[in-house]
C-alpha cells in the first residue's frame, strides 16, 4: 500500500544570525586560548553556512535585553545560563515553532479535516516539558483530544526518520489514518563559548527550524508534487559510539562531534546504504549517482563533501543539502525535512523520481530512506 507525504511545510524563528557576525562575537570571548580564538575563526569561516535562525532573540546584535541572559551586548560576552532557563526558554519558543509548522501543513492538505487527523508524532532532543509539544499541538490546532500522540525526544539528527517510518507504518495498518508529523529543534538554546573543539564546531553549525509533514495512504489530489514513502533502514556503524553523543549539563546541553565523524561515514556509508537499496534489486547494481535525487542530511560541509566523493554523485544532487545548510545550518532533526521540500520545489520533475535520502546521528546511527517523487499532474 503506497504511502504519501501529502504536505511538507518548515518554520523558523524571526531571529536571523549572520555567521561572519557570530564568528567574530565567538573569537572575541575572555578565555578563549590563542587556539581556541584560531578555532572558532576556522570552524565559523569553513562551516559553509550565511546564515541561521534562533528562538533567542537577544542573540541579535540588535537586541538591547534589560536583563541579558545569553548575550550581553555591553560586554560583548557570551553568557552561560542554567539547563533549566535554556530549558524554560524552549518551552514556550519551541512550542511557537511546532504549532507553526504543523498549521502550516494542514493548511497544504485542504482535503483534509482537522477532525480527520488520528496521529500526532513530535520530534526534539533540544528541550523536555510536559504536557508535550504533542499535547500543545492538539490544544493550538484544534484536533479531536483522542488523537494517538507520541513524542520523541533525545535521538538527535536522525530521528525524523523514526518519525516518518512510524507514520507509515500506522497507515499500512489502517488506511482511513493521517498522521501529523512535526520535528522542532532549538539547538541554539545550548550555545556556549569553550576552547573546546567539539563546542565550537556546534557554535558554528546549530540553528533553529521546525518542520512537518501530513502522511497518509490516501491518494493525492492536486497536482502538486507528493513523496511517496517506500521504505526504511537503519544501520549502526561497528565503530563511532564515542564520536558523537548529546549530553545533559549543568549550562545546557553538551554537544559531542568529533572531527573523525567525516572518515566514518565515508568508511561506512555505501554498508550502510546496502540494506536499503536491496530492497529494490534494480537499484542495487547501479551507480549511486543513477538515482535522481539525494536528501542528505546537512550535519556539516565535510560530511556532504565525504557523501559526495565516496557515492560519486554529481554537484547538482548535492545542492538541496548544501543550500539547506548555507541557509539555515543544522537544525538536528528538522534539517532533513528541509531538504526534502528544497527537492519538492525543484521544476521539471517528471511524472515519478527516485529520492535517497540519510541522516546521521549519535551511536553512530545511519538512518536511510528510499522515496519517490510523484508528480500526478502530469
Amino acid at each position: 500500500m503506497p504511502v504519501f507525504v501529502r504536505s511538507l511545510e518548515t518554520a523558523v524563528p524571526p531571529t536571523i544570525l549572520v555567521q561572519s557576525q557570530a564568528r567574530d562575537v565567538f573569537a572575541a570571548q575572555p578565555g578563549l586560548t590563542r587556539l581556541g580564538s584560531r578555532l572558532v575563526s576556522t570552524c565559523f569561516d569553513s562551516a559553509a553556512i550565511d546564515t541561521r535562525y534562533t528562538a533567542v532573540e537577544e542573540l541579535s546584535l540588535d537586541a538591547h535585553p534589560e536583563n541579558p541572559r545569553f548575550f550581553d551586548l555591553s560586554t560583548n560576552r557570551v553568557l552561560s545560563p542554567s539547563t533549566k532557563v535554556r530549558n524554560e526558554i524552549f518551552a514556550n519558543e519551541a512550542t511557537k515553532l511546532f504549532i507553526e509548522a504543523g498549521k502550516a501543513a494542514l493548511a497544504g492538505t485542504p482535503d483534509i479535516g482537522l477532525d480527520e487527523i488520528t496521529h500526532v508524532i513530535t520530534v526534539s532532543c533540544t528541550g523536555f516539558f510536559n504536557p508535550g509539544p504533542d499535547y500543545k499541538v492538539v490544544r493550538a490546532l484544534g484536533l479531536n483530544p483522542s488523537v494517538q500522540r507520541y513524542h520523541l525526544g533525545f535521538m538527535g539528527c536522525y530521528a525524523a526518520f523514526p518519525a516518518l517510518r512510524a507514520a507509515k507504518q500506522f497507515c499500512v495498518a489502517d488506511p482511513t489514518a493521517v498522521v501529523l508529523v512535526i520535528c522542532a529543534e532549538l539547538c541554539s538554546l545550548h550555545v556556549r563559548t569553550s576552547n573546546d573543539p567539539d563546542t565550537i564546531m556546534g557554535s558554528a553549525i546549530f540553528g533553529d527550524g521546525a518542520a512537518a509533514a501530513v502522511v497518509t495512504a490516501r491518494p493525492p489530489q492536486g497536482p502538486e508534487p507528493v513523496i511517496r514513502l517506500d521504505h526504511f533502514e537503519t544501520v549502526l556503524t561497528p565503530v563511532g559510539e564515542e564520536a558523537m553523543a548529546w549530553n545533559i549539563g549543568d549550562e545546557g546541553f553538551e554537544m559531542v562531534l568529533g572531527s573523525y565523524v567525516p572518515h566514518i561515514i565515508e568508511e561506512h556509508i555505501t554498508g550502510a546504504l546496502e540494506p536499503l537499496l536491496a530492497r529494490e534489486p534494480d537499484l542495487a547494481g547501479l551507480p549511486y549517482q543513477d538515482i535522481t535525487h539525494w536528501a542528505i542530511h546537512p550535519g556539516g560541509r565535510s560530511i556532504l563533501d565525504k557523501v559526495e566523493a565516496k557515492l560519486e554523485l554529481t554537484q547538482d544532487q548535492l545542492i538541496p543539502a548544501r543550500e539547506t545548510l548555507r541557509e539555515y545550518g543544522n537544525m538536528s532533526s528538522a534539517t532533513v525535512l528541509f531538504v526534502l521540500k528544497f527537492i519538492l520545489g525543484q521544476p521539471g520533475a517528471d511524472r515519478e523520481e527516485r529520492i535517497c535520502s540519510m541522516a546521521f546521528g549519535p551511536g553512530l546511527t545511519v538512518e536511510t530512506g528510499l522515496f519517490t517523487l510523484v508528480s500526478p499532474g502530469l
